[in-house]
């Protein structure tokens, strides 16, 4: 895989009535996702005209460190298992920085 850094964009609308409880879950994967060794940053922002947009900006070394993240224990307890079914869209996309 490539050794250069990959940035997610990942952008959540939550279903009516669940932000808060996205929110709370978030911070537990925020802590965790934060300790991977591959990992640079792990950004969480809020639409300011629609708290149910959720906007997750994340940076890791490079491609390994972001299926390590994937395939993470709280990855698949938090968001695939908690998160996911709350949301009502989501859309995720990896990125190349180029200048």
């Amino acid at each position: 895989m490539s050794q250069k850094p990959v940035y997610v964009y990942a952008q959540w609308h939550v279903k009516d009535g669940h932000v808060d409880t996205v929110l709370e879950l978030l911070e537990h994967v925020a802590g965790k996702t934060l300790q991977e060794e591959g990992n640079l940053f792990y950004k969480v922002h809020q639409n300011q005209s629609d708290k149910n947009n959720l906007i997750l900006f994340e940076g890791y070394s490079d491609a390994d460190a972001v299926e390590t993240h994937r395939h993470s224990q709280h990855y698949k307890s938090f968001v695939s298992e908690q998160i996911i079914p709350l949301l009502e869209k989501r859309e995720v996309i990896l990125m190349d920085q180029l200048m």
